[in-house]
């Protein structure tokens, strides 16, 4: 199927609508997802990790792993949560840039979790899972 040109359609005088809608001005604050997920990553406890994915889950979000590293990465309110504590499915250190990777490694293992040399922390051990019916917070 071609796609016209509006020239070749002869609708050129009709009004365009913008590229994008504006942002909604009328909230008040972050998205609730946003905030569910950060509290649920402030209370995993020292010592214990969970995946994206079991983050996503108990914050009532399954199959939203990706955007617990969204927030992680680009919320301003996730200052001084406890980042360190969230690995990827199968207890593998996500993070990619810069020395981050140690520094997850190093903040881990100051708790007493057991990283192997190639970044993999025993999910049977250390994984943490919130009480049924208590994940959302």
């Amino acid at each position: 199927m071609r796609v016209s040109t509006v020239a070749q359609r002869g609708d050129y005088n009709r009004p365009r609508m913008p590229a994008r809608p504006e942002a909604p001005t009328d909230r008040d604050g972050p998205p609730d997802a946003h905030v569910h997920i950060l509290a649920i990553i402030r209370r995993i406890p020292r010592g214990r990790v969970m995946t994206y994915g079991d983050v996503a889950r108990a914050a009532g979000l399954p199959r939203r792993a990706r955007l617990v590293g969204f927030v992680l990465r680009h919320s301003p309110l996730a200052d001084g949560v406890p980042w360190h504590r969230v690995v990827a499915a199968p207890g593998r250190i996500a993070v990619r840039d810069g020395g981050g990777r140690d520094e997850q490694m190093g903040r881990l293992r100051s708790e007493g979790v057991a990283v192997d040399a190639r970044g993999r922390v025993s999910l049977a051990r250390y994984a943490w899972r919130p009480a049924q019916g208590h994940g959302r917070a």
